[in-house]
C-alpha cells in the first residue's frame, strides 16, 4: 500500500512516465494486450469508488451542463472533423488516415477520462457524468455518421456497442457505488493516494497494449511517424482549445474538465465496433494519438495549478481526490 501512495502522488509524472516504458517494452505490451477490456472496467469501478456523491446528484438536478458537454463532444465533433478533413482534401489523398480521424471524431470519451482528470485534479464527478452521457448516445451516433462519413463499406452495429456500453458502465458502477458503501468515504478518503497508484497501475496495461508496435515503426519509418504524432498532438489541442474557449462560461476549471474529456477519444471502442478492420496506417495513426491523451496531464498541469490558485476560495462542486 505504501508503494501504491507513493506511486499516487506521483500522478501526471508517473503517467508520462509509463509512455515511455511502454514504447521502450514491446514484449510486456504483447503481454498485457488482451486484458485492455478488463483495464477499463478496473478504472471504471475505480473511478466509481473515488466519485463525489453529493457532486453527482448535484449535476443531476441541473444537467444542463452535462447535456451540452455530450452534445458538443458526440453530435458537433464529428461533424466538425469530417468538415476539416474534406476541406482540407484528406479524404482524397490520404483515404486511411481520414477513415482514423474520422474514426476519432465519432468515438465516445475515453473510459479513462475521469481517472486522468482526477490525477489533474479536476472535476472529475463532471467528466464521469458527462462521459456517461456522451457515451450512451454511441449507438445512435456511430453508425449514423460512419454512414455519412465514411459510408457503406464500414457498418458498425449499434446493438454490439450498445450491449458493450451497458455491460462495462452498469457493471463498473455496480461494484464501485457497493465498493465505496462497504469501506465508507471516510474510508476512500484515507486511502486517496493508494487508489491513485491503481490508477497509474491499470493505465500502464493499456499504455503498453497500445504502444506494442510503436518503437518498431519508429525505427522502420521515423519521419513518417514523427508527422502523425504531430498530427495526433494539433488534432488533440484543436479540441482541447475549442471545447475549453466554447465552455469558459462555466468557469475555467469546469472548461478545462470538460475540454480533456472531450480531446480524449476512445478509439479502442472503435477499434472493437468495427471488427478490427481498419488499413495499418489507421491502426498507426491511432496507436501514436496515445501520446497526447497520456502526455497531456504532465503537460498541462502547470496551467491547472495556475488556474487553482487564481480561483477564488468560494465553494465549488466537490471533485475526486487527486492522485498527484
Amino acid at each position: 500500500m505504501n508503494m501504491l501512495a507513493w506511486l499516487g502522488r506521483q500522478g501526471p509524472r508517473a503517467l508520462a512516465a509509463i509512455v515511455f516504458v511502454g514504447i521502450a517494452l514491446p514484449p510486456v505490451g504483447a503481454l498485457l494486450k488482451p486484458f485492455i477490456t478488463e483495464a477499463v472496467f478496473a478504472l471504471l469501478c475505480l473511478s466509481f469508488v473515488r466519485i463525489d456523491t453529493t457532486a453527482l446528484l448535484r449535476y443531476l438536478k441541473r444537467p444542463g451542463l452535462v447535456l451540452l458537454a455530450a452534445a458538443w463532444s458526440t453530435l458537433v465533433v464529428p461533424l466538425l472533423v469530417g468538415a476539416v478533413c474534406i476541406a482540407s482534401g484528406i479524404h482524397q489523398s490520404s483515404p486511411a488516415l481520414y477513415r482514423g480521424l474520422i474514426l476519432q471524431g465519432i468515438a465516445p470519451p475515453m473510459m479513462a477520462a475521469p481517472a486522468l482528470a482526477a490525477l489533474m485534479g479536476l472535476d472529475a464527478t463532471l467528466v464521469l457524468v458527462s462521459m456517461i452521457a456522451s457515451t450512451a448516445l454511441i449507438p445512435l451516433t456511430a453508425p449514423l455518421f460512419t454512414y455519412l462519413l465514411i459510408g457503406h463499406d464500414m457498418p458498425l452495429s449499434p446493438v454490439a456497442i450498445g450491449t458493450k456500453l451497458l455491460a462495462l458502465l452498469a457493471g463498473s458502477a455496480l461494484i464501485g457505488l457497493g465498493i465505496r458503501r462497504a469501506a465508507s468515504p471516510a474510508k476512500v478518503e484515507r486511502y486517496k493516494d493508494a487508489i491513485g497508484g491503481m490508477n497509474i497501475v491499470i493505465l500502464f496495461v493499456i499504455v503498453a497494449a497500445l504502444m506494442e508496435n510503436v518503437a518498431a515503426q519508429l525505427m522502420a519509418a521515423p519521419l513518417a511517424v514523427a508527422g502523425y504524432i504531430l498530427l495526433a498532438f494539433g488534432v488533440f489541442a484543436a479540441l482541447l482549445g475549442s471545447t475549453a474557449l466554447l465552455f469558459a462560461w462555466a468557469g475555467r476549471e469546469r472548461a478545462l474538465a470538460i475540454a480533456l474529456m472531450v480531446a480524449q477519444r476512445n478509439l479502442g471502442l472503435m477499434v472493437a465496433a468495427t471488427g478490427g478492420v481498419l488499413p495499418s496506417l489507421s491502426w498507426l495513426y491511432f496507436a501514436v494519438s496515445q501520446f497526447p491523451i497520456y502526455l497531456s496531464p504532465r503537460l498541462l498541469q502547470p496551467l491547472v495549478r495556475r488556474q487553482a490558485d487564481a480561483s477564488p476560495p468560494a465553494p465549488r462542486p466537490a471533485r475526486f481526490d487527486s492522485g498527484d
